[in-house]
């Protein structure tokens, strides 16, 4: 999870928000867009207008955790040439309610022309074009005062901060077309990662290393894989965690994260992972190539990847250390029973709603703000559309079929049940243990926060007690009150959590051998 793109029907009620009420007229309240002097060929994508109350910010944009603070309207719009203009409804696909429907007041407006579609995953990434942020003081919406927004600049580049030199020459780009992949989508698809030696690492030696395959969450990318690589490094060279090659997965994609699932709409990436990439850099670096040699950690949807990975591919791995990963008990998604009798996301039974992140006891966003605001800022790449395209069976558009109505909240039953008999963990692992067992005894370490932001404690209690009656020998971890994102913290060290996980799989793969860093 985390929070940072396919066009359903439930966008088609949404973007009738501007409507106030049943049977009343639509109202149209445009801001006008216009393409500025940096825009100097026809460009497409999707136009987001954010506005917010007050004055003298620098930037205007959507907080995933405070998201009614912000207006936000879209348009998707296509070859808007040089010095064009295009008007955006403003009450037409918008959140959480229409322009038109704002109190007078001191606003600011800022627009944002999204031309890769990936704000959803990453918010403005390089290539955007926005405007400069303009003020609204005293305005009344739909007195003809609405502002003129010009895209006047472009975000560049972001320039990653290099690592000392030890990390840099420690990292090792390792980029692989996968057959699998390419066969799936029909053009050229590679799995990607950073492979991080450990120091002393002799590319002309003979000493093996044991080798954890890591994989970020969602939001996450290739470049932030690498700088957590050189985090990971410096531990090792510290002194604080044993010699061992980590290899830095990305797992993004434009719908999401694929989570190196085998998923019939982001294609065969555990196939990938497993059967092309491992065996790639087996023969290229020294490690142990052996199950007991061969980890799995993530966090996030990287640890409900890691976990998926260990239960799916059990003869491949010696273990997972998965930390607040994903639900992996479907009866409890973010605290929704998914397999409830007419099941809602939104609102529960007695018509309360359902929260989806947390500050400790505050609820700060509740489900039906992020599943309504989510499609605004784009048909797919974000946290709930990413869950259908790696879940979901394929409609017969080619898209990935909604779990979830996204106006109403309301379950659809036919998906769940093909969730549950694909990708609930708990039920997996319970169904076929006869199969899976031998080889899972004792490989699934689990780690999440009590508070966890996102709920995600609930589901890892169900997933611990099933492999309790399995007699699996799983661990679990619950570290009191600790929430998603400070998880690994141990006193001043905000990533000591790495330090213990690494020690318990260097005594698998190394039992009773003590470690030195050269």
């Amino acid at each position: 999870m985390r929070t940072h793109k396919f066009v359903s029907s439930s966008l088609l009620v949404l973007g009738l928000c501007a409507a106030a009420a049943f049977g009343q007229e639509p109202r149209h309240l445009f801001f006008r867009v216009t393409a500025g002097p940096e825009i100097t060929a026809p460009v497409s994508g999707r136009v987001l207008i954010f506005l917010t109350t007050g004055t003298g910010a620098k930037e205007v944009d959507l907080s995933e955790f405070r998201p009614s603070s912000t207006f936000v309207a879209a348009k998707e719009i296509y070859r808007l040439v040089p010095g064009g203009s295009v008007d955006v409804d403003t009450d037409d696909i918008c959140f959480p309610e229409s322009f038109s429907d704002l109190k007078p007041g001191d606003y600011q407006a800022q627009a944002v022309l999204d031309v890769g579609h990936t704000y959803n995953y990453s918010g403005r990434t390089a290539g955007d074009y926005i405007s400069d942020v303009i003020p609204l003081k005293g305005w009344t919406p739909g007195t003809g005062d609405e502002p003129a927004l010009t895209l006047t600049s472009v975000v560049p580049e972001r320039v990653l901060p290099k690592g000392t030199p030890a990390q840099e020459a420690a990292a090792h780009l390792e980029e692989m077309q996968s057959a699998v992949l390419t066969k799936f989508w029909g053009r050229p698809t590679y799995v990607r990662a950073w492979v991080i030696v450990p120091p002393g690492y002799e590319a002309q030696g003979k000493t093996r290393y044991p080798t954890v395959y890591w994989t970020h969450g969602f939001g996450g990318n290739l470049d932030y894989s690498k700088l957590t690589g050189e985090r990971i490094y410096q531990r090792m060279a510290d002194g604080k965690m044993p010699p061992m090659i980590w290899v830095m997965l990305d797992e993004s994609l434009p719908t999401g994260t694929h989570e190196f699932a085998d998923s019939v709409n982001d294609g065969p990436w555990g196939a990938a992972l497993t059967k092309e990439f491992i065996p790639y850099l087996e023969a290229k670096y020294h490690m142990d190539a052996k199950p007991s040699g061969r980890f799995l950690q993530g966090h996030s949807s990287g640890g409900w990847a890691s976990l998926q990975l260990q239960v799916n591919y059990p003869r491949i791995f010696g273990g997972t250390w998965s930390t607040s990963p994903d639900p992996s008990d479907f009866h409890d998604f973010t605290g929704i029973d998914l397999y409830a009798p007419h099941a809602n996301v939104y609102l529960r039974a007695d018509g309360t709603p359902y929260p989806l992140m947390r500050d400790h006891a505050k609820v700060l966003v509740t489900f039906e703000q992020f599943g309504k605001m989510e499609p605004v800022l784009g048909a797919y790449g974000g946290q709930l559309a990413s869950f259908d395209w790696v879940f979901s069976p394929r409609g017969k558009d080619g898209r990935p079929l909604e779990m979830f109505n996204r106006e109403t909240g309301d379950v659809n039953p036919d998906v769940v049940a093909y969730w549950h008999d694909h990708y609930d963990l708990a039920h997996i692992c319970a169904t076929d243990w006869a199969e899976r067992g031998p080889y899972l005894k004792g490989k699934i370490h689990v780690f999440v926060g009590t508070a966890d932001t996102f709920y995600l404690d609930g589901a890892a209690h169900k997933f611990d007690a099933v492999l309790q009656g399995l007699h699996a020998d799983a661990h679990f971890t619950f570290i009191p009150d600790r929430t998603h994102f400070d998880l690994y913290k141990v006193g001043d060290d905000r990533y000591a959590l790495f330090d213990q996980i690494a020690e318990e799989m260097w005594a698998v793969a190394r039992p009773g051998k003590k470690w030195t860093v050269k």
